[in-house]
């Protein structure tokens, strides 16, 4: 049995860990080094129930020598997880992709406090499917379409659309409408992510590296419903281009001002979702030939917040 072979439990793919150099005896020592969170016990408790493996999927022990330049895979798993209400829906499937239509508040992938309640792990329960593997990511606050190959001999030629800029996406999203500002209009700047807020991205000097296209669809005397083509594809662009214009999205706690996470140990709240939504996705599929023409199901809350403000709704040309 190789690594790539290695079983999902519930969805869960295993983690790896490389071996370095170093003075750990065991291999149970360099485990509680590494990931300091999980103490010795629950480490050993979870050897001991076989959830720790090498290369080849054998149980490592707790008193396993340590074996420096080798590699250890385990199954994450966390105390507590809050449910995220909502379902996703797969609009298309074949014998190389997936197209998932995602809710707000679903991440596509584990990650810190995600682990069971992410669009992937979901989508390997329901379909069985042990091999899928993201095309691309949207943020955990957006919801839309998110595309998956299948077939690991496929997985690159899909991925290099990406790359290649061959995919063609178009989101919707509900922010402040603006009567000074000429729509549609083209947004280019250089996004780097800030030294003093991690993981939030601002407008720099120096040559661009995201662009965005961005239309008016219709708007009230607050409200503007808005049609963002993203060019490029860095981290956050789009919230990061509209606030930058005045144009911060509903419902945002990154932009313009990052609102601290709630504990852990607290539910989210569900009741003010990111008004983004990724709403199509085209491109030539590269093992069929065939045009390739997605659209998401799913509904920013235009009605309501538009609502809001007592004005009738003008559409756009």
């Amino acid at each position: 049995m190789t690594s790539a072979l290695l079983p999902t439990k519930d969805g869960v793919s295993p983690s790896c860990v490389a071996l370095p150099s170093g003075p750990w005896a065991t291999v149970l020592d360099y485990l509680l080094h590494r990931i300091p969170a999980v103490t010795r016990d629950e480490w050993a408790t979870r050897m001991a129930q076989g959830e720790v493996v090498d290369a080849l999927g054998q149980t490592v022990p707790p008193d396993a020598a340590f074996r420096p330049q080798s590699k250890l895979y385990y199954w994450r798993s966390l105390p507590f997880e809050h449910a995220v209400p909502f379902d996703e829906h797969v609009v298309f499937q074949d014998a190389h992709i997936v197209v998932a239509d995602k809710p707000h508040f679903l991440p596509v992938t584990p990650k810190g406090r995600y682990l069971h309640e992410t669009l992937l792990v979901r989508l390997k329960r329901k379909l069985g499917i042990d091999t899928l593997v993201p095309m691309h990511r949207i943020d955990r606050e957006t919801a839309g379409l998110v595309l998956f190959t299948i077939q690991p001999h496929t997985r690159d030629a899909y991925q290099s659309l990406f790359r290649d800029k061959q995919v063609h996406k178009t989101y919707e999203a509900i922010a402040p409408w603006r009567l000074d500002l000429a729509l549609p209009c083209t947004r280019r700047s250089r996004l780097v992510e800030s030294t003093a807020q991690f993981m939030v991205m601002h407008e720099a000097e120096g040559e661009p590296n995201a662009e965005t296209l961005i239309e008016l669809i219709q708007h009230t005397d607050r409200w503007g419903h808005y049609r963002l083509s993203p060019i490029t594809g860095q981290k956050h662009q789009l919230r990061a281009h509209m606030a930058a214009m005045g144009l911060p999205l509903h419902g945002d706690r990154i932009y313009p001002t990052l609102l601290p996470q709630p504990p852990a140990d607290q539910a989210p709240d569900f009741s003010s979702p990111l008004q983004l939504l990724a709403r199509s996705v085209r491109f030539t599929d590269p093992m069929t030939g065939q045009a390739r023409h997605f659209e998401s199901q799913r509904q920013l809350d235009w009605s309501r917040i538009s609502g809001q403000s007592g004005a009738s709704c003008t559409t756009a040309d």
